[in-house]
């Protein structure tokens, strides 16, 4: 009878030791879900391993940009949809931090909400996601980075100084904040990786650069060891390394000369700096933003072909030596220069289709899209 007892008492404390086993095996699968499981929004178009999403395949991203205001709106969701079931169109960028610098989504970062830097024009910004996902439409955040004057204000040991005292300001009056600093680079990766959790494929960030205008001559940065180009790199190296887990491509918007010229123009940006860090580079091609004599022509605007042409062919080695990176462009949609009808935004994306490329994002600030120009469905 002592033998029979002693052996229920093993098989119970086995037992016991299996379901408490299994209770810390099931939190844990808890804590790690919100994270990394699919949500529903995923479910169409992401291939999950166990603990991680994984990235949608790479395709040929076709798209046009809107604001958060717009993208808030179901008729204007439900006239883009409508438009990119017509054409060649199958991808939507959208502010979710823009020029101003607010956050435009219902955050839960603290930072956030301990400074109100936070705008939430977006509203259910994973139901406007879901609505775009099954529709097959590839969706990218656009989140601009150093241009951030609410950030700047509220946080001033951040800002952009100025050499005489004070924050320093653009000729528009905006402050920036400091791009050498790593508190500013943490901000923002926490915005980015937040927003992946509502189902964006893509993280754009815009203004990934120094200042271009004001007098440059009283600004002080922190960091004075290292010059423009070299923090410039080192950031994008830290969003690669940062994101690298999440289930977001990465792309950055440069000026359209970058394509052109590899002195940073004074602001940080260079090809060599971020070829294989980020997975796209998107120059700003619009012609209309290039001077007066700039290929012997007297208004750029009025040659879209020739104008992304010649920028494309002088990157074109930079990108097909890349193990990683491609280029997609930013075009015109917009009447600055020149009326930009159906022929000059066509010329400009059959210019950008001559080479090896991820496609092309149309921009228009008012965001007025029509079927000029685009091929049509079948």
């Amino acid at each position: 009878m002592i033998f029979f007892h002693k052996k229920n008492f093993s098989l119970l404390i086995l037992i016991t030791l299996f379901c408490v086993f299994l209770n810390l095996f099931f939190l844990f699968l808890t804590k790690y879900q919100f994270d990394f499981f699919v949500n529903e929004q995923f479910s169409n178009l992401t291939k999950v391993n166990f603990f991680k999403q994984q990235k949608i395949p790479k395709q040929e991203v076709k798209a046009l940009y809107l604001t958060a205001y717009s993208a808030g709106l179901d008729s204007k969701t439900d006239q883009i949809i409508d438009l990119m079931e017509k054409t060649e169109l199958n991808a939507v960028v959208i502010d979710i931090k823009d020029y101003t610098g607010f956050v435009l989504y219902d955050s839960n970062l603290p930072i956030v909400n301990e400074f109100g830097l936070e705008k939430n024009l977006l509203g259910d910004l994973k139901k406007i996601i879901k609505k775009f996902h099954e529709k097959n439409i590839y969706v990218i955040a656009r989140q601009t980075v150093f241009q951030d004057p609410i950030l700047a204000e509220k946080k001033d040991d951040w800002a952009i100084k100025n050499k005489f005292g004070g924050i320093w300001r653009d000729y528009k009056g905006l402050s920036w904040v400091d791009p050498s600093k790593k508190d500013v680079w943490k901000y923002n990766l926490d915005i980015a990786r937040e927003a992946t959790k509502f189902g964006f494929d893509e993280i754009n960030f815009d203004y990934v650069r120094f200042p271009s205008d004001g007098d440059l001559n009283t600004v002080f940065y922190e960091n004075q060891t290292q010059n423009k180009n070299e923090i410039m790199a080192d950031f994008f190296s830290y969003l690669d390394e940062s994101l690298k887990n999440y289930p977001v491509w990465i792309s950055i918007d440069f000026f359209g000369f970058v394509m052109e010229r590899q002195d940073g123009m004074s602001i940080g940006q260079t090809l060599a700096g971020a070829i294989d860090k980020v997975d796209f580079i998107c120059p700003m091609m619009y012609p209309s933003h290039y001077p007066s004599g700039h290929l012997g022509l007297q208004n750029p605007a009025d040659y879209p072909y020739l104008v992304i042409d010649n920028g494309m062919k002088k990157a074109e080695n930079v990108f097909k030596n890349s193990k990683r990176t491609q280029v997609r462009p930013w075009i015109q949609a917009f009447n600055i220069g020149a009326v930009y009808d159906a022929e000059k935004i066509r010329a400009q994306i059959d210019a950008i289709e001559k080479y090896d490329n991820n496609g092309f994002m149309l921009w228009n600030a008012a965001n007025r899209y029509t079927e000029a120009g685009l091929k049509q469905e079948n």
